[in-house]
Parts: C-alpha cells; structure tokens; sequence
C-alpha cells in the first residue's frame, strides 16, 4: 500500500516584532509564521490569572502575556529557564484580556474556540513555543522585574524586556490554526 506524501507547504515567514503591539502588526500575522519579538513582556500563570482575572498589573494596551514561569535564576543570567504552560488552563480569562488591549499571548497546546472567536473580534493572536527550549528561551531575555504578586514566587506576574525572543503564530487574528493545518497536511 502506497504512503501520500505530505502536501508542500511554502516556507514560514519571519517577523521582526517589537512592543507594544499594534492591530496592524497583528493583522499581518498568519499562522506559521515565525517571529522575533523585542521590548517588554509579561508573564502570568494561573494563579496570578485567578487574582486579576480581567484587570491585569500592567497595562494591557498592546500587551504580549506569556504564560510561564522561571525557574530560580543563575548565574550571569536575568533569568532562569522560562519555559511555557498549557494555555487552555487561561482560556476563562483570556476573552476578556483580549477586550482590554492584549495583542498576543504565548504558551503550548490549543486554544478553545471562545478563545479563537475572541481574538479574531479583537483582532488578537496566539503565538507557541515548544516546551523544550525553555532554557534556550532565558538567553533573550535581559531583564526581568516582578510587578505583582510577589508572595506567588514563581508565578508572580513578571516583566520581561526580550531580544528576538522566537516564538510561532499558533493562531492568527483571521482564525488560522496552525494545529489544524498541521493536521490537514499529514493527512493520509
């Protein structure tokens, strides 16, 4: 029995993004995309999210959200491996973020299709980056503050001013899904 081969794809793009973002740089975002971001973002996990719930520490207008937190910090670094959480755990938060100003938010896995309806109303996106890189991801980082929170340790909410920290557009203003393109292309 003869295997398809799978579908050719067109190389991803890569993106220069620097903070904060605006709807135009997000709407010229597509799924697969690959990008760099530089300037400030923000981390926060679930218990931070259970305490703000829709008002965010910070200000969210054109805001990148990243759901992770560092190990304890080393030697020489700003930070310790920051590696990403499963994001569907923030999707009871996330549409009302989005409807404040938050731009992107980055983690691992799906997102639900609240999540995606909101951001493609709010003209957002859903960036991944692998979980396995986490303490490659400390490299781009050259600082790092805690601005809430202080008593969650690790989870408290943090600021992080990045260079060309990598991620890939997961999920597009538009509704593109890079999960189910993935999936139509390796289709037997």
């Amino acid at each position: 029995m003869a295997k398809k081969k799978a579908k050719k794809t067109s190389q991803p793009r890569m993106i220069k993004l620097e903070t904060p973002i605006d709807s135009k740089d997000v709407q010229a975002l597509k799924a697969g995309d690959r990008v760099l971001i530089s300037g400030k973002i923000f981390t926060a996990r679930d218990a931070a999210h259970k305490i703000f719930a829709e008002r965010p520490p910070f200000d969210p207008a054109g805001a990148i959200l990243y759901y992770a937190s560092p190990t304890p910090t080393r030697k020489g670094f700003a930070i310790g491996s920051i590696g990403p959480t499963t994001a569907a755990r923030m999707d009871p938060f996330t549409p009302a973020l989005l409807k404040a100003g938050i731009k992107i938010t980055i983690g691992k896995g799906r997102r639900g299709q609240e999540v995606v309806a909101a951001m493609k109303k709010f003209k957002a996106a859903y960036l991944v980056v692998p979980g396995g890189v986490a303490a490659a991801l400390a490299k781009h980082v050259r600082k790092s503050t805690i601005i809430a929170y202080p008593d969650l340790g690790p989870e408290a909410v943090l600021e992080l001013d990045v260079v060309n920290f990598p991620a890939i557009v997961a999920i597009d203003s538009k509704g593109g899904d890079l999960f189910e393109q993935g999936k139509e292309q390796y289709k037997i």
